[in-house]
């Protein structure tokens, strides 16, 4: 299971230049949550803050009862464990080959024999779909294959917080599609609480329970996914529709001379593109995190954007979503081989569940 973390009033800055300030949210336990935000606005900075890499200015980073920046070196140490951390490029030993980096952590931190290395490490890369690939070097798999073995060796100590700092970085989209698949599946089997840094947008409209946006040293908004998704944010809308139309710049910011040129030339950051239903496991079970598609706008009383919650095969999930949990949980549907049927479709197996890709 999880552990939540609650950020309060966290700000960093390194000397005179202020990275972000007065940041608060809090990340719930077992959800998948993403964090974005413009190149430079200082995300990855954010993931060293909860790790307890960089100390901040102020503030607090609750890992369940502990304060993480007032922690004495030895607590600090043992909290740290509750972390594992995929790096942006994989982070791998360039002279070891990959079982090797996947035991790493092992044989540093733990007093395991190495028949059980071997286990615990051959059952990691099994999750991730690298057996058969443990005796080569990083050197020799491609980058997608170096993300999965980072994966494995942020999971080999069996972490209740992954941390994931930009999957999608030097990845085509098919491979990027794969890796958060597989992220999906381990919150699906392990509850882990995820929170993953990403500029990939389909990332971020189709994997997460919850989103955040850093901009102008702010957290702009944090919250579950319908609701960025639907906000009328100007910051949110432009970087959701990838315009150069917006407060954001080429170097952070555009000034107010430049927002209003641009107004005046009736120039705005775009609609709203329809809210995806969320990517499922490849199970088709449901995640313990998982929410009603439209549930939050319901609930809200919140329009969202025409198209919202339709698939690719043209269902809409706000209306089959109570069915197919209701066959989920039944004790056929739930078992059978392709898994549960909804209208004309088979929505598990080889038809796909919603959002998912494969």
């Amino acid at each position: 299971m999880g552990v939540e973390i609650r950020v309060e009033g966290l700000t960093k800055a390194f000397g005179s230049q202020t990275i972000w300030q007065d940041v608060s949210l809090t990340l719930p336990a077992g959800e998948i949550s993403v964090l974005l935000g413009p190149s430079g606005t200082g995300k990855s900075v954010f993931l060293k803050s909860l790790v307890g890499l960089l100390k901040p200015n102020r503030g607090h980073i609750w890992v369940g009862d502990r304060d993480l920046p007032y922690l004495p070196e030895s607590q600090l140490y043992e909290t740290r464990k509750l972390f594992g951390v995929l790096f942006q490029d994989g982070a791998l030993f360039g002279s070891m080959n990959i079982f090797d980096n996947v035991a790493f952590p092992l044989r540093e931190h733990t007093k395991k024999s190495e028949s059980e290395v071997k286990r615990i490490v051959m059952e990691k890369l099994e999750l991730v779909g690298l057996l058969g690939a443990e005796g080569k070097l990083p050197g020799e798999i491609s980058g997608g294959m170096k993300k999965r073995a980072g994966l494995a060796r942020a999971l080999v100590l069996d972490p209740e917080i992954l941390l994931v700092d930009e999957p999608d970085s030097g990845l085509d989209p098919v491979r990027t599609a794969y890796l958060n698949q597989t992220m999906i599946d381990l919150n699906a089997e392990l509850n882990q609480t995820f929170l993953i840094v990403t500029h990939d947008i389909n990332t971020a409209r189709t994997v997460p329970d919850n989103i955040g946006l850093l901009f102008r040293r702010e957290l702009v908004m944090f919250g579950p996914r319908e609701m960025l998704l639907s906000s009328e944010e100007p910051v949110v809308r432009q970087f959701l529709n990838a315009r150069r139309v917006g407060p954001i710049g080429m170097s952070e910011e555009k000034d107010v001379s430049e927002l209003e040129a641009e107004a005046k030339m009736g120039m705005d950051v775009g609609k709203l593109p329809p809210i995806p239903p969320q990517q499922m496991p490849t199970t088709g079970r449901i995640r313990p995190a998982q929410h009603a598609p439209g549930a939050w706008c319901a609930a809200h009383g919140v329009t969202p954007p025409p198209g919202s919650f339709i698939d690719e095969l043209g269902r809409n999930w706000v209306e089959e979503w109570p069915r197919y949990v209701a066959a989920m949980s039944s004790p056929v549907g739930g078992h059978q081989i392709g898994g549960p049927q909804i209208g004309d479709q088979q929505v598990a197996g080889q038809q796909q569940p919603p959002g998912a890709r494969y």
